[in-house]
């Protein structure tokens, strides 16, 4: 699908985050790692959502959109939980005082295209069921998932307080541009990209390019580049407690209606 395309398909969703629809009574809510499903197109999709222990529904809450990698692809709706960020809020809980909205890609296929729309149906579904705050949903992916993180935040660059794209790519094999189209509408988005220069399966070079595309731009990127490290970086990344500080620091400013009316 066309960088034109997709943008049209992305924009046609409501992501207006606006802190919940129907919430249970305080004292009943399910917390952790839970199985959700959605239908889109006809087809039934099971996804997960982590919720902490200490959410309660009186206020609005931080919301990041995981999108797992190639090897957490399938239709089982929980797999994708087990690797990056999920074994990360299993390592240390109390750096994710956030809902975790984690959709599962279907195997052969990638997070660039109906994928991608089912993650943001998956959020939009969680803005329902939760109360979550608009001005900070964030979004972060590994390898596959990093390709998506590039291309959503490229799609939708006003609706991501922050994002953090780990060993991921615009497009594989030799490059044509896409980068710096993606760079074009990534020049307002806070952006933290990490990477290992020893990668086998997706060149540092992927993330290089990205960076250097959108600093050209003017945008804002911070980018760790470990040495001597290969794929899984994802451990070390999500598990830097600096990076969770920067997250959710971030904040989207207020509609200028919600400013007039406080």
């Amino acid at each position: 699908m066309s960088l034109v395309k997709w943008t049209a398909v992305m924009t046609t969703l409501s992501l207006s985050v606006a802190g919940g629809g129907q919430q249970p009574p305080t004292g009943t809510i399910a917390t952790g790692f839970l199985c959700k499903s959605i239908t889109l197109n006809g087809e039934n999709y099971a996804y997960a959502v982590y919720v902490p222990p200490e959410y309660t529904p009186d206020r609005p809450w931080p919301v990041i959109l995981y999108l797992h990698g190639s090897g957490e692809r399938g239709s089982d709706g929980l797999f994708q939980t087990e690797i990056g960020l999920g074994r990360a809020i299993r390592r240390n809980r109390a750096r994710f005082p956030a809902v975790v909205v984690m959709p599962q890609c279907r195997k052969e296929q990638s997070w660039v295209g109906p994928m991608g729309e089912l993650a943001l149906r998956c959020l939009e579904q969680s803005s329902r069921e939760y109360a979550l705050d608009p001005q900070r949903i964030y979004l972060t992916g590994l390898s596959l998932g990093g390709q998506g993180t590039w291309h959503l935040a490229a799609m939708l660059p006003d609706r991501f307080a922050a994002v953090v794209p780990v060993c991921g790519f615009a497009e594989w094999g030799e490059p044509t541009g896409l980068a710096q189209k993606l760079a074009e509408h990534l020049t307002k988005v806070p952006i933290w990209c990490f990477h290992g220069d020893a990668d086998p399966a997706v060149p540092v070079e992927k993330s290089r390019e990205l960076v250097e595309a959108v600093r050209k731009r003017g945008g804002n990127v911070k980018y760790t580049e470990y040495p001597g490290a290969k794929h899984n970086v994802w451990d070390k990344a999500y598990g830097d407690a600096d990076l969770w500080k920067w997250v959710f620091a971030k904040k989207l400013a207020a509609p200028p209606q919600e400013k007039a009316d406080g």
